[in-house]
């Protein structure tokens, strides 16, 4: 099955989407990759999901990619005495560590970490941004505020401090649990929630262990301020607008979106943009027109992937939320447009060989109107720098470990097929050969263009470039 598209879409489950039925639906609309939300749901839930996946992955013959969200550490308010309460615009507010019961002049927050970076002036966002307070004095144990914007703040509303890092782990006693009962079982991807600087990447890597790909959840401003670090550490990024758009003001997150989407593009690391894409959907069987152009914006500018969450979890129109992005997908990839705006973006190779072979097979792919690129890659990484290239034919990616070829269905423009191992190059451009036959993207007489590393299986030694017939 042959997606006619290059870039992937992530859709969520939950309980809208947990039958085999159902989920077999969403494949066919479109999804290439499915969330496992661990925010919710028990692990007897994730492990249902998880089976019926790998069971359509048999029966479809094409891989089934799943990601593994974390949760992060939810920062939260107390408890009320009446279980809510009023702040006035302009009145004090005092937040005090502890469990005490909360009214309308203060509140328990029971985080210790966030008393340790408040300083005088800082601004506290309640309850996804509704209700403002600034910090005028404050200690380790309270914070004397003012409200700025008032409303009605209930018990455990979340508490975000756009302004500061803190001295937190993005991986609860939750996450750790959580991570291994996934890679347990056996997900293609991690998605590491609350990232705030390079060394939550670094701490995640750790612990996952090569096992699975590390993608991180660009939702907080301090991660912005450390992206290049942060690319080049993780596997993947991912622009999450729901906390991003609560900590920054709403006018900066569309800059700050292309600023994630180019410094990922030049690294060459898959960029997912999510949240809130065909929200309207989760009630109505067609999005929104402004819905609509701002999932083709993030194909404009070149995102990987864009990823479904209420849409396909709990909305009651998932398929129909699939089928709209796989059909906007489309329309954006046939404009012109599309393509001199990808074109004029595209960055320079680095000075490596790897990276002169992935740009002249783009190259010689385009000149000659080669059927398909042909990549073979045991890590993927050859595979990557071919995506990077965004070349105006498809990418089929060979590679004989299952882990990389369930991984690289997240990734812009590749077809991945599972493939024994290669002893020789000849042997190779011969499967490359009946491969591009086999899966319809080339027919008898066609030209493809071979690419690899030699010797196999070593990472990143991207070093032949073969034009080849196909027979």
């Amino acid at each position: 099955m042959r997606r006619r598209r290059n870039a992937k879409i992530i859709a969520t489950l939950g309980p809208g989407t947990s039958s085999k039925e159902q989920i077999a639906k969403l494949f066919m609309a479109g999804a290439d990759v499915f969330r496992l939300n661990f925010s919710h749901g028990s692990h007897e839930d994730h492990k249902r999901s998880y089976d019926i996946l790998r069971e359509l992955e048999n029966e479809f013959n094409r891989p089934l990619c799943i990601l593994l969200d974390l949760q992060g550490p939810k920062l939260r308010v107390g408890n009320f005495e009446d279980g809510k309460a009023e702040l006035i615009t302009g009145n004090p507010f005092r937040l005090q560590l502890g469990e005490t019961l909360g009214n309308d002049v203060g509140a328990s927050l029971p985080h210790p970490e966030i008393f340790a970076a408040l300083k005088p002036e800082m601004n506290l966002l309640l309850d996804d941004g509704k209700i403002e307070l600034r910090v005028q004095r404050c200690g380790e144990d309270y914070a004397e505020t003012m409200v700025v914007t008032g409303g009605v703040l209930s018990n455990h509303k979340g508490v975000n401090v756009p302004s500061a890092i803190l001295e937190l782990s993005p991986i609860t006693e939750k996450d750790h649990k959580d991570l291994a009962f996934g890679l347990g079982l056996g997900v293609d991807w991690v998605a590491l929630s609350f990232v705030q600087r390079p060394e939550d990447i670094i701490e995640a890597k750790r612990l996952v262990a090569g096992r699975a790909g590390v993608l991180a959840k660009l939702e907080k401003p301090s991660a912005i301020e450390h992206l290049d670090e942060i690319v080049e550490l993780a596997d993947a990024l991912m622009v999450a607008r729901g906390d991003l758009g609560v900590e920054l003001p709403p006018e900066d997150v569309p800059a700050v979106q292309k600023q994630i989407i180019y410094a990922s593009r030049r690294a060459g690391k898959p960029v997912v943009v999510a949240t809130q894409m065909l929200e309207s959907m989760i009630g109505a069987p067609t999005p929104t027109r402004a819905e609509a152009s701002d999932v083709a914006t993030a194909i404009y500018d070149g995102a990987d992937a864009v990823m479904l969450s209420g849409e396909t979890a709990v909305g009651k129109y998932p398929v129909e939320a699939v089928s709209m992005m796989d059909r906007i997908i489309k329309r954006v990839e046939v404009d012109p447009l599309y393509r001199k705006i990808t074109d004029s973006e595209r960055r320079a190779p680095e000075h490596t060989a790897s990276d002169a072979i992935s740009a002249a097979a783009r190259q010689t792919a385009e000149t000659i109107s080669a059927a398909v690129i042909v990549t073979f890659s045991s890590s993927g990484s050859t595979t990557l720098r071919a995506a990077r290239e965004r070349p105006t034919v498809p990418i089929l990616g060979l590679t004989p470990i299952l882990a990389t070829y369930r991984k690289m269905a997240l990734t812009w423009g590749v077809h991945s097929l599972i493939t024994k191992d290669l002893t020789s190059f000849s042997e190779m451009v011969e499967i490359a050969s009946k491969a591009a036959r086999q899966e319809e993207f080339a027919a008898s007489g066609d030209s493809i263009v071979v690419t690899a590393g030699v010797p196999f299986g070593t990472p990143g030694a991207t070093n032949i470039l073969r034009i080849a017939p196909v027979e």
